[in-house]
């Protein structure tokens, strides 16, 4: 069957937008915790073990991805998430909370991270003189997931149950993750359908093992680190801030929540399609720039439409990050073994994962308020746009 790169762009996203629907996790927990009469702690302990092993598994098994190919990667993923998906529809039934732990969070967090990682290599090579909006095309289907699998996820639970529903959305992704899958490819060695091809950037591609010896890998690692903890740690205050900030009710702050989805996934797309006109140090410049600006503001007090702009901003950044990162990445160590190296990166993203909610929740405790977290937010901001500069100096590698 001939391939193109529109069609490649749509299996991408058909893959991302699937697992994406992790970051709706916050609909199940109430079901949840009634199904299995569980305290909210230990149920979001699910979500947090998820994207542990999202990014422990993109690490990890980044060699695997370029061995097995993009298609082969992407049932495996298929295979994993449906399975994770699966079996918490079991571990309800039989209530147990370690059976909810190994399979949505580990089982079903290995599928995030392969089916994170698998496209967006061979993507990019479908768009060599655009990468930027190709990566950003796939991971905008991440960042928009919520928004379509929270109200499905909610109406199904109330109209068939909790188990029912884990199992019929494990049937639909099957479907979607299967069909995407089996449509990607590697393209041909110089498709008609690409743009003209690149003057390499380097003289040959960095390895993974090559690639972790340089200071410009650990570099982007802290500066992707500071971009998800801080972005990370505002999703998950996003409502209460808003209540404390400037009186909104629980309904009004939840809607303040949905439109954050939305600008989450567009800003994917927007920031990774300016950093192929301005280049990726300048654009992650900009990000650390802006939230410097955003959280010292909110901090010191705005009102409500001000309030809804730096947020607006701050989470545009966050999930501009992410798009921005591979084609970063490539152009610092070369496109041949990204998958590997962007699966390296992804542990930052573990990290984060724990470091951006548990910071909020200890200043928060320590302090009564959100103010010195938003303080903490803005310095660790400076200390990311000044590495940012840094990593700017550093000429790409060639070995």
């Amino acid at each position: 069957m001939k391939r193109n790169r529109w069609g490649m762009a749509a299996a991408a996203v058909g893959i991302h937008i699937s697992i994406g629907s992790v970051y709706a996790w916050s609909v199940l927990t109430g079901p949840v915790m009634a199904a299995l009469g569980a305290e909210l702690a230990a149920v979001q302990w699910t979500f947090s073990l998820a994207i542990v092993c999202l990014g422990m598994s993109a690490a990890f098994l980044g060699r695997t991805v370029e061995r097995l190919g993009p298609m082969r990667s992407g049932l495996l993923s298929t295979l994993c998430f449906t399975a994770g998906l699966m079996g918490a529809a079991w571990a309800v039934e039989v209530r147990s909370l370690a059976a909810l732990y190994l399979t949505y969070g580990c089982i079903g967090g290995i599928g995030l991270g392969v089916g994170y990682i698998t496209p967006v290599a061979t993507l990019m090579k479908w768009f060599p003189r655009h990468r930027g909006f190709a990566t950003g095309l796939a991971v905008m289907g991440f960042g928009f997931a919520a928004l379509v699998a929270g109200p499905v996820m909610q109406q199904l639970t109330a109209l068939v149950g909790l188990p029912r529903m884990l199992v019929g959305m494990a049937a639909g992704y099957a479907v979607i993750m299967g069909a995407s899958s089996w449509y990607l490819a590697p393209p041909p060695a110089a498709p008609a359908c690409a743009d003209a091809p690149m003057r390499p950037a380097f003289d040959r591609s960095l390895t993974a093992a090559e690639a972790l010896r340089t200071p410009t890998f650990y570099l982007i690692w802290v500066v992707f680190f500071i971009n998800i903890t801080c972005g990370i740690g505002i999703l998950s205050i996003a409502a209460p801030l808003a209540g404390e900030a400037v009186g909104l009710t629980a309904a009004e702050a939840a809607s303040v929540v949905g439109a954050l989805g939305l600008v989450n996934g567009l800003g994917r797309l927007v920031w990774a399609s300016v950093s192929d006109a301005i280049g990726r140090v300048t654009t992650y410049l900009l990000f650390f720039a802006v939230q410097v600006i955003a959280y010292s503001r909110v901090a010191a007090g705005v009102g409500e439409w001000e309030l809804y702009l730096w947020l607006a901003g701050i989470i545009s950044c966050y999930g501009g990050g992410f798009a921005v990162l591979p084609a970063l990445l490539a152009e610092r160590f070369g496109l041949r073994y990204l998958s590997n190296i962007h699966g390296k990166m992804l542990t930052a993203w573990a990290a984060a994962g724990i470091a951006g909610p548990l910071l909020i929740a200890t200043v928060r405790g320590a302090t009564a308020g959100f103010t010195v977290a938003l303080e903490v937010f803005a310095a660790l901001s400076l200390v990311a746009l000044v590495l940012t500069a840094v990593m700017g100096r550093v000429a790409p590698h060639r070995y």
